[in-house]
C-alpha cells in the first residue's frame, strides 16, 4: 500500500509541476499589442481590438490614450507599436507612416437648454479671444460665456486653432479639458459652456440623450453625412501611426482596421470608412 501510495503522491506532483510550467508556457506565449494616443480614435481602436483578439487566440491588444502628440511619439520612441493620431502628420512628422482608418470631423457643441442656433466664424472666435463674454450679445440669454478648450497636445486644439487662424495664447479659456467626453460632460453640466468635440462622439452622445446640440459651422449641418460626403469644412483623418513599415502583429492588425471587417465597428462609433 505504502508503495502505491509513494506513486500516487508522485504522480500528482509531476501533474502540478506540470501545470505550472504549463501554464506559464501559455501565459508566455501571449503577444501584446500597444497602442497610444488619440482619445477619439481610442475607443474604436480598443473595440477593433477586441474582434482582432477573438480572431487570434493568443494576442492582447491594449489601447491608451493621452492625445495624438503622444500617439506620435510614443511611435516614433518604440514605446507603442502603434501610434493613433486624429490628424494627418506634419511636415516634422514624416519620418513615420501612418494609415488612415476613418474620418471624423470637429463641431462646436452648446449645452441643448442654450437657445442659440448658429455662430458665424467671427463669432467663434470673439468668443474664444474674450471679445464676447455674454450670449446675450450673440442672441441669447443674459449670461456669461464659459469658454471650453482643449488641452496642449490634442489635435482637435490644433485643428480648432488652424480652421479659425488663432494661436492659443490668443483663446481665453475658463476651463481646460482633455478629451471628447470631458468636454461633453462639461457643456451637459454647464448650460452656458461654449466647446469642441468629435463630430462622430458628439452625434453618438446626443443620441443616447447628452444634452447637447451641434453646431453648424459655415452654414453646413456639423453631421457625419456631411463628414461622409465632404462638405464639412472641418474635418480629419484618423490614422494609425508607425515608425517604419509595419511587420507581424501591426501589420496584421494594421491591414484589418483598415478592411472592410470592421466598418460596421466605425460606423457603430458614428465616423465614416475610408473607401476600401
Amino acid at each position: 500500500m505504502k508503495k502505491w501510495a509513494m506513486i500516487a503522491v508522485s504522480t500528482l506532483i509531476a501533474w502540478a509541476v506540470w501545470g505550472f510550467f504549463g501554464t506559464k508556457s501559455d501565459e508566455s506565449e501571449i503577444e501584446k499589442l500597444v497602442l497610444t494616443g488619440s482619445s477619439t480614435i481610442a475607443p474604436l481602436a480598443a473595440e477593433i481590438g477586441k474582434r482582432f483578439e477573438s480572431l487570434h487566440r493568443n494576442v492582447r491588444v491594449d489601447v491608451q490614450t493621452g492625445g495624438s502628440s503622444r500617439g506620435v511619439s510614443d511611435a516614433r520612441a518604440g514605446l507603442a507599436d502603434i501610434g493613433m493620431a486624429s490628424r494627418a502628420l506634419k511636415d516634422d512628422e514624416k519620418d513615420l507612416l501612418q494609415f488612415t482608418v476613418a474620418l471624423d470631423g470637429i463641431s462646436v457643441i452648446l449645452n441643448k437648454a442654450n437657445p442659440v442656433e448658429a455662430l458665424s466664424k467671427q463669432q467663434i472666435i470673439d468668443i474664444y479671444t474674450g471679445k464676447i463674454t455674454s450670449w446675450k450679445q450673440v442672441g441669447g440669454n443674459d449670461a456669461p460665456i464659459t469658454v471650453v478648450n482643449k488641452a496642449e497636445g490634442r489635435s482637435t486644439l490644433e485643428l480648432f486653432l488652424h480652421h479659425f487662424g488663432l494661436k492659443n495664447t490668443e483663446v481665453k479659456p475658463h476651463v481646460i479639458i482633455g478629451d471628447n467626453q470631458q468636454g461633453i460632460k462639461t457643456v451637459v453640466g454647464n448650460p452656458d459652456a461654449i466647446g469642441y468635440v468629435s463630430v462622430g462622439t458628439a452625434e453618438y452622445e446626443a443620441s443616447q440623450g447628452a444634452a447637447i446640440k451641434l453646431l453648424p459651422l459655415e452654414g453646413i449641418a456639423a453631421s457625419v453625412e456631411n463628414v461622409r460626403n465632404r462638405s464639412f469644412p472641418l474635418s480629419r483623418p484618423l490614422n494609425l501611426v508607425t515608425r517604419s513599415e509595419p511587420v507581424g502583429l501591426a501589420k496584421d492588425f494594421i491591414e484589418f482596421a483598415g478592411s472592410p471587417q470592421v466598418n460596421d465597428l466605425i460606423e457603430a462609433q458614428y465616423f465614416v470608412p475610408v473607401p476600401r
